[in-house]
């Protein structure tokens, strides 16, 4: 039996690539054939994997827009949050799956297997569990996913109650994010985190990758 086709989503390379990177061992099970990064999938593939981080969680229209995509079989999102509304809302939108971001990737890989097979359902992996995984903007200045995220939220010019609306969090969770964000980076401002941010790849970028491991193409 061939790997599954899979499509990674999100609108930052470092994000998809360092996802990429996590699921590189199961190669035999799950083919990665195109890396997206804030554009359309190109080819076809049996799931393309949305990555929430700092984009619109599964309730928006860009998982619609993902799973009218012609050359998309099924729509599985990766997110953090487990809320059940915005489940039900991920698969109203057309997502044939709901993947936690605390899954390890032996068991993202079968729930990837379970979506392909047409099991629609939440995996939401061990209450409690935390895995470090995949990659992501200022990892190497000791920002976790959730701080980065808001991070690269701030740099796209967000307000505070837009990015908690955005992520799905509490302003309150908002402003400890950023306080944490501050002081990891050494800033003092909100024009400083966004200077900060831009010079250390928190803008969204944009290219298709479809040899992961080479380099992206050009695209218009």
């Amino acid at each position: 039996m061939s790997g599954i086709r899979v499509a990674l989503v999100d609108d930052y390379e470092v994000v998809v690539r360092g996802l990429a990177v996590m699921l590189r061992t199961y190669r035999d099970r799950v083919e990665i054939v195109e890396l997206d990064a804030n554009t359309r999938v190109g080819g076809r593939v049996d799931i393309a994997l949305y990555d929430s981080f700092a984009n619109p969680q599964g309730d928006r229209s860009q998982v619609r827009a993902l799973a009218a995509n012609p050359l998309v079989d099924k729509v599985a999102v990766y997110s953090w949050n487990l809320d059940a509304l915005l489940v039900e809302s991920a698969f109203a939108n057309g997502a044939s799956g709901y993947l936690a971001k605390s899954l390890p990737a032996r068991q993202l890989v079968a729930a990837l297997e379970e979506v392909h097979r047409g099991v629609r359902q939440v995996h939401a992996g061990v209450p409690g569990t935390k895995v470090v995984v995949g990659d992501w903007p200022g990892r190497e200045e000791g920002l976790t996913q959730r701080e980065a995220e808001v991070l690269a939220l701030i740099t796209q010019g967000l307000s505070n109650s837009a990015i908690a609306e955005h992520a799905h969090l509490s302003i309150n969770s908002v402003k400890t994010y950023i306080r944490n964000c501050y002081r990891r980076i050494g800033v003092t401002s909100r024009a400083q985190a966004v200077l900060w941010g831009v010079e250390h790849g928190f803008r969204p970028d944009r290219a298709r990758v479809a040899h992961p491991l080479q380099g992206p193409e050009t695209l218009p």
